[in-house]
């Protein structure tokens, strides 16, 4: 399966997953993922496991991962930070996160699959669903 590899630097005051949704959008992303990222944000809003409230706190805070699926039709991302103590945190990434000096995001992408968000049944929320593109498997 042929792979598109996309580069981004989010600069200072940028919202993560804002910025990352405007991506995939701008680039007509319908199948990608995060292959990468590393950087710093100024605060973290995150969903923790089988919550339904967010989770936020201030201060600074190194990037340890963020993972998930790209698509201009919706993303679906997860973010791990560390505070400056080293104690690392995780969950499901919400609006409301911004960079401190930096995030550097590697994007992977395939022209042969899309990725859409369709409520199908197996639960309440609109899940990953992959479609192949006609010619291009």
């Amino acid at each position: 399966m042929p792979v598109n590899v996309h580069a981004l630097r989010l600069k200072p005051g940028m919202d993560l997953k804002r910025s990352v949704a405007d991506f995939a959008e701008k680039n007509n992303i319908k199948a990608g993922w995060v292959v990468s990222c590393v950087g710093s944000l100024t605060n973290y809003v995150l969903r923790f496991a089988n919550k339904q409230d967010n989770n936020a706190a201030d201060g600074y805070f190194e990037i340890i991962s963020l993972s998930g699926t790209v698509s201009a039709n919706g993303c679906h991302l997860h973010l791990s930070v560390a505070d400056s103590s080293g104690k690392m945190t995780g969950g499901h990434l919400v609006v409301g996160c911004f960079v401190y000096t930096t995030a550097e995001i590697i994007i992977g992408e395939t022209k042969q699959l899309e990725f859409t968000r369709e409520e199908d049944g197996t639960t309440p929320w609109k899940e990953l669903q992959v479609k192949e593109i006609e010619g291009k498997v």
